[in-house]
């Protein structure tokens, strides 16, 4: 990873406490192996467990190079707007923590940050991953777009025949890389 505050190249993961840690794995893989990119991380205390109970590994082995905050740490950098990054992602993203993001209502860093990428209209991608959804949950997810949130349903594509778990979650980190404008060579594109 690139050392903290050179330049703008940085971007900011957020784990949450939803099942789907397979995809939070797979675009956090890609980070570790581009050193130019200064990569910040915060996951909630759910997140840890669900971490442990999916993949059975610990965030320090998902995310070795990245810079880790504390998710009850409101003096972190995350929490200010003029901590300049080029973007946030949440994945995968509770409807508990997109609730709050979408209505300002920060109890912990990654609420904070959230509503930060919002204020200060940088791109936000929450990786929404619940089954089925209430009513709640859809006009969340309507507010959180309306704030300039680009909502990202955890839904992997089935086009590229996928061999294995591991292949529908590169597809789709591949997908949110591409969201972000940063090139990568995780699946194979449509006519391509």
């Amino acid at each position: 990873m690139a050392a903290p505050g050179a330049g703008v190249n940085r971007y900011v993961v957020a784990v949450t406490g939803a099942s789907g840690m397979i995809y939070a794995r797979e675009l956090l893989a890609y980070f570790n192996t581009r050193p130019d990119l200064e990569l910040h991380l915060v996951i909630s205390g759910a997140g840890e467990q669900v971490l442990a109970l999916e993949l059975g590994v610990t965030p320090e082995a998902l995310a070795p190079g990245a810079v880790r905050h504390r998710v009850d740490d409101f003096t972190s950098p995350l929490a200010s707007g003029s901590f300049r990054a080029r973007a946030m992602v949440v994945i995968p993203c509770s409807m508990g923590t997109l609730g709050a993001i979408a209505r300002g209502v920060g109890r912990n860093l990654i609420h904070r940050a959230g509503e930060v990428f919002l204020k200060e209209r940088r791109p936000l991608i929450l990786v929404a991953r619940e089954t089925p959804l209430s009513l709640i949950h859809l006009r969340n997810l309507v507010r959180a777009s309306e704030a300039g949130a680009t909502i990202f349903p955890a839904c992997p594509g089935f086009y590229h025949r996928p061999q294995d778990l591991t292949d529908l979650a590169r597809q789709f980190a591949g997908r949110i890389l591409d969201h972000l404008g940063l090139e990568h060579q995780l699946t194979r594109r449509w006519g391509e």
